[in-house]
């Protein structure tokens, strides 16, 4: 009878031990992953704007809106390859944070007359977008 206690005994103690390891590892990941303060606006900034840009928008090639890449740091109306609208080709602003954010609240406050309508009308969602945008390279 003591034969078969100790194997099960084992198989108990291995088995949490297991779990002890296992929930180490996640809380491990999970301690990592928010200390990067970056790293869930990325997340979720990719993610955004695959939902809710890149329906007109590309990274790379000009749609029904202008190309993404390049945008941050970029002068309003300037992509050669894509035909703007008089209010974007007129206004003088660069894309920056600023800029984005506002522009993200309400385009026609920025650039009255602009054909874009679209708004992220959420804080933290205008920020990830943002965020996410300033990574992306021409």
């Amino acid at each position: 009878m003591t034969r078969m206690l100790i194997p099960n005994y084992s198989k108990r103690r291995d088995l949490r031990l297991s779990r002890v390891v296992a929930s180490g590892a996640v809380a491990l990941g999970l301690c990592v992953y928010l200390a990067n303060p970056l790293a869930s606006a990325d997340v979720d900034g990719t993610a955004l704007v695959e939902k809710r840009c890149l329906g007109c928008h590309a990274l790379d090639a000009d749609h029904e809106g202008p190309r993404l890449n390049g945008v941050f740091g970029r002068r309003a109306g300037t992509v050669p390859t894509f035909e703007y609208s008089k209010a974007l080709q007129g206004a003088k602003i660069t894309w920056n944070a600023a800029t984005l954010e506002k522009w993200l609240i309400d385009p026609g406050s920025v650039a009255p007359g602009t054909e874009m309508s679209f708004r992220v009308p959420k804080p933290e969602d205008r920020a990830a977008i943002i965020a996410y945008l300033k990574t992306l390279k021409p």
